[in-house]
């Protein structure tokens, strides 16, 4: 069950924000226009809304979407590499490339968020999980808000530790399968989810 969860994680948490920013921006788009219309009564209740906030909130989505989806490609092999010089050398050289590449890239991302996590710590989420505790907080730092939700930036932020985290679990995970089995995922572009079923139902 777990491994499953673990498998297919990214695509959920992807679906769910991109589900999240077109629901989002369709009714902050729909409410712009319909609020310019003088219906008696609608008008009124619309201007009253203020939805000021979607843009903010769309941009949070999309970045929370653009470091899950980094992972996802580590996963299924989206990722742009340049292999032209590897793939000349003979298999034991390249399968060695190969694993420093992937290792490097593990580093690279748990550096990343180490330093990611260091950052939201410090920017006020000590703060939160201090007063949430009921812990003395007198000498520390609240830290800012975003402009138009006025949520704690470092909520916001908590995207870079979680998602460079889970990337560099992915660079792990491929390179344990590639040295147990000599495969690197591959993403056949030409292949569609679902449409050979489709065709053949």
């Amino acid at each position: 069950m777990i491994n499953k969860v673990l498998n297919h994680l990214e695509e959920t948490l992807i679906t769910f924000l991109m589900a999240a920013a077109t629901i989002i921006i369709f009714v902050a788009v729909v409410h712009r226009y319909v609020s310019g219309y003088s219906i008696p009564g609608v008008q009124d209740f619309l201007v009253s809304l203020n939805l000021s906030w979607a843009q903010e909130l769309c941009i949070i989505l999309f970045v929370w979407m653009a470091k899950f989806g980094a992972a996802y490609g580590v996963r299924t092999g989206i990722h742009v590499g340049v292999d032209v010089l590897i793939n000349t050398f003979n298999p034991l050289w390249r399968g060695r490339f190969v694993i420093i590449g992937l290792l490097a890239g593990a580093l690279f991302t748990g550096i990343v968020a180490s330093l990611g996590a260091h950052f939201v710590w410090e920017n006020g989420a000590h703060y939160a999980f201090f007063h949430a505790f009921g812990l003395p907080t007198e000498t520390m730092f609240e830290g800012p808000t975003t402009p138009d939700l006025e949520w704690p930036t470092w909520v916001v932020y908590s995207a870079i530790p979680l998602g460079s985290s889970l990337m560099c679990f992915r660079f792990l995970q491929v390179a344990y399968v590639f040295i147990k089995t000599g495969e690197l995922p591959h993403h056949d572009h030409g292949h569609v989810d679902g449409v050979e079923e489709g065709a053949t139902a």
